[in-house]
């Protein structure tokens, strides 16, 4: 009985420790990371058009929304971080962060999940 509660304290401890490792960014060798001002510049008061046709709206007050391809939109608030990392923190109390790099001149967008969106022209 002990044995299996220090096998789920140990797997819920490794879990927790996830989002630590999650912000291990998939940078690649040719990626020109955005510093802060770098994102503030490329991101304040702008609409950045993804290639799924999702929008993120960046107001100059700190106000976030993403519209998805199908309409519906989440709302929350953004930071810049002084590394360039941006975290959202939606009104329905989720949460992420992303980073911004340039590669072969396009805006690109990772997650914290290593995913890679690039921003349309």
């Amino acid at each position: 009985m002990w044995r299996m509660i220090r096998i789920v304290l140990l797997g819920l401890a490794l879990v927790s420790a996830l989002p630590a490792a999650a912000q291990q960014w998939a940078f690649r060798d040719t990626d020109a990371r955005l510093d802060r001002a770098q994102v503030r510049a490329a991101t304040t008061g702008q609409t950045l058009v993804f290639y799924d046709d999702g929008q993120s709206r960046y107001s100059a007050g700190g106000s976030y929304s993403y519209t998805y391809a199908g309409g519906a939109t989440a709302y929350g608030r953004y930071e810049i971080r002084q590394d360039g990392t941006v975290c959202i923190a939606f009104r329905n109390g989720f949460g992420r962060c992303d980073r911004y790099v340039r590669n072969a001149g396009r805006l690109i967008l990772l997650t914290e999940k290593g995913e890679r969106f690039p921003v349309r022209p």
